[in-house]
């Protein structure tokens, strides 16, 4: 368990992102909903893309994000400029791609390769979804330290 990296707990996460005041309504209210799922590395033994909340060095975390208007309707490429996940480490921002080719069950997906010398423990992120108009919204999975 040393040797592991705990990314987040999120297991089918459905939750809300909000913009502040002003900011609101000229962003309106987007709506996120995803989970973080293993990803199929060369030399490596799955399974893969199922749902996992610790992730060993080496390994490869996927986010799967789908992102909702107001009004229940999918916000893809027409709706979105990008969706980016934000690392807890500030490290690196790392943008999402529309799932498939063709886009597939309108959801933004990528991964990330934990590096040989990651430092163990938690890691938080966050996504930022940016509108074609320039307005974004974030969203923050839950941030509790563990109970005892």
């Amino acid at each position: 368990m040393s040797k592991s990296i705990l990314v987040a707990v999120a297991a089918s996460v459905a939750v809300f992102g909000f913009a502040g005041g002003a900011q609101a309504q000229q962003a309106k209210k987007l709506f996120f909903e995803g989970d973080i799922v293993r990803h199929a590395l060369a030399d490596q033994t799955g399974p893969f893309c199922v749902l996992s909340n610790q992730y060993k060095r080496k390994e490869a975390v996927a986010w799967r994000i789908r992102v909702l208007q107001p009004n229940g309707e999918v916000a893809d490429d027409k709706v979105l400029k990008s969706v980016v996940v934000e690392l807890g480490n500030a490290r690196s921002s790392r943008p999402l791609q529309a799932h498939g080719a063709p886009a597939t069950d309108h959801f933004w997906s990528m991964f990330w390769t934990i590096p040989a010398d990651f430092p163990t423990g938690s890691l938080g992120y966050k996504v930022i979804a940016t509108m074609n108009d320039g307005s974004a919204v974030e969203w923050t999975p839950f941030i509790r330290p563990p109970t005892s």
